[in-house]
């Protein structure tokens, strides 16, 4: 700890030489040390390690904070939207804010500890005058995406002819080398993604680097050490359907982590909130009942166990986060096209996440055949289903035909008259005005729902419809400009 105190009292802005490094007290430390002793500061005043990750407190955190503090290379391991790359990254806040380099060096050379040709005889040739400069936590962050036709000059480097050329040098010269990223990244983070995506001779070639942190280039007598901390993410469904992991380059990754998605639907609301892109205009002008939001988010985790929806693949959480902004540009554009300033997201609002939806989830052969569009509008209806005992009293599914329920007369209303229509363009006047006229419905929400805020009493009343249709007590049919609500004994007849 005394290290860490000592390099966090370097005057950056004041000290440009090694000279001046040295009075200052600087000692060199690992980044994996660096890490390490800044978590165990964080960890010790009780403050947050990674804000901004919701669900992860009591799992993913704690495995992560463990890993750090045993100076692992580590692998998150997990389905897509599962946060891996923003937990990678957010490991940038526990660096330092400033290191010292050899100015000019390419791979940034610590100037107590300088690993490169340029930065080796730049010492000789200056001593405590070679300049220094600093480099900010946020530029010790890379990042690779690992595809089929990532080669090993891009990640460790080869023999640049060019170089050559200009400098004139044989190429039995180590001046003529171009280093890859890898090596640029030294004394810093890499992520590399996707990492089972990556060819396997390509993984060989990271051996080294992980165990002994030296790299070889063309054959050259060059040893590097390199000290960089490794972070790497891989889905479970590339061990099968694309490539995998080879086991000596697993071997020597440390910890690996086991990421998922939210368990409960507060949790995914926090992350669809913090994550979803909107403009300050929609935010302001469109008010979202709470039954919206936990609506929204149910219609993923209707997803992750639906039987239409390939469970390998996984519901990225950026489903719900599209949806959305979808949801809200659908009220927004109801609004304008009414010419109203304001307005209130409606429950036939959701037609128009369904882009949304079929877009971000992979089907299996049943859901093939069923089509995208129909397996989205299933799990909203499953979502409906789950979330209305929560609101209303429970439909059975099996009873007494003579047996009497709470919605019998909002039945009987459809049965004895035409139904109703909510068109998709109507006013919010309009719209609540069709919803009032539904004497049994109004009924069913002073009863059930008497504390239910005036503004959501709209959103309330037509879930309750889509509740009784999910439940087979009403039908509902879909039209050009919108719903109509209709019992289902009339329905059937009308058909024929």
């Amino acid at each position: 700890m005394k290290l860490r105190r000592t390099f966090m009292k370097l005057d950056y802005k004041n000290i440009h030489t090694l000279g001046e490094l040295k009075k200052a007290g600087y000692r060199v430390r690992s980044i994996k040390d660096e890490l390490r002793d800044n978590l165990v500061d964080k960890i010790r005043k009780g403050e947050e390690t990674f804000s901004g990750i919701w669900g992860y407190e009591n799992s993913v955190i704690p495995e992560m904070e463990r890993a750090i503090l045993s100076r692992h290379h580590i692998n998150l391991l997990g389905l897509r939207g599962q946060a891996k790359t923003r937990l990678a990254r957010l490991m940038v806040n526990l660096l330092d804010e400033y290191i010292p380099l050899v100015e000019g060096s390419e791979i940034n050379d610590d100037p107590l500890h300088p690993v490169s040709r340029y930065a080796r005889e730049l010492l000789r040739e200056k001593g405590d005058d070679t300049p220094v400069a600093w480099l900010h936590r946020e530029d010790r962050f890379y990042e690779k995406l690992a595809t089929p036709d990532v080669t090993v000059a891009d990640l460790i480097g080869d023999v640049d002819p060019i170089k050559a050329a200009n400098l004139k040098l044989s190429y039995a010269d180590d001046r003529v080398i171009h280093f890859g990223m890898i090596p640029r990244a030294n004394r810093c983070i890499f992520v590399i993604n996707e990492l089972p995506d990556l060819q396997a001779r390509i993984q060989v070639s990271l051996f080294n680097i992980l165990q002994e942190g030296d790299i070889q280039i063309r054959g050259f007598k060059l040893r590097l050490p390199l000290d960089i901390q490794f972070v790497f993410t891989a889905n479970p469904e590339d061990y099968t359907n694309r490539g995998s992991i080879v086991t000596p380059l697993k071997d020597r990754i440390g910890s690996q982590i086991l990421t998922h998605y939210p368990d409960e639907i507060e949790t995914a609301k926090k992350i669809t909130a913090q994550e979803a892109r909107l403009d300050s205009r929609q935010t302001e002008s469109i008010y979202v009942p709470e039954l919206a939001k936990d609506l929204l988010e149910q219609i993923s985790f209707e997803a992750r166990k639906s039987e239409y929806v390939d469970a390998k693949s996984g519901v990225s959480a950026r489903t719900s986060i599209t949806a959305f902004e979808n949801l809200l540009s659908t009220a927004e554009r109801r609004a304008l096209a009414s010419g109203a300033d304001t307005t209130t997201v409606r429950l036939s609002d959701f037609m128009g996440v369904i882009p949304a939806i079929t877009g971000k989830i992979e089907l299996v052969y049943e859901g093939e055949q069923e089509g995208a569009d129909a397996v989205a509008l299933l799990l909203l209806e499953e979502a409906v289903k789950t979330l209305f005992p929560k609101y209303f009293p429970k439909i059975r599914k099996l009873e007494h035909k003579d047996a009497q329920t709470p919605y019998d007369e909002l039945i009987s209303w459809f049965f004895e008259g035409e139904g109703f229509e909510l068109t998709d363009e109507s006013t919010d006047q309009e719209y609540q005005e069709a919803l009032n006229s539904v004497p049994p419905l109004n009924a069913l929400i002073r009863k059930y729902q008497p504390e239910i805020a005036g503004s959501d009493t709209g959103f309330l009343k037509e879930f309750l419809l889509w509740g009784l249709v999910a439940q087979k007590k009403l039908s509902k049919h879909r039209f050009i400009k919108g719903y109509r609500f209709k019992d289902v004994y009339g329905s059937f007849i009308s058909k024929l």
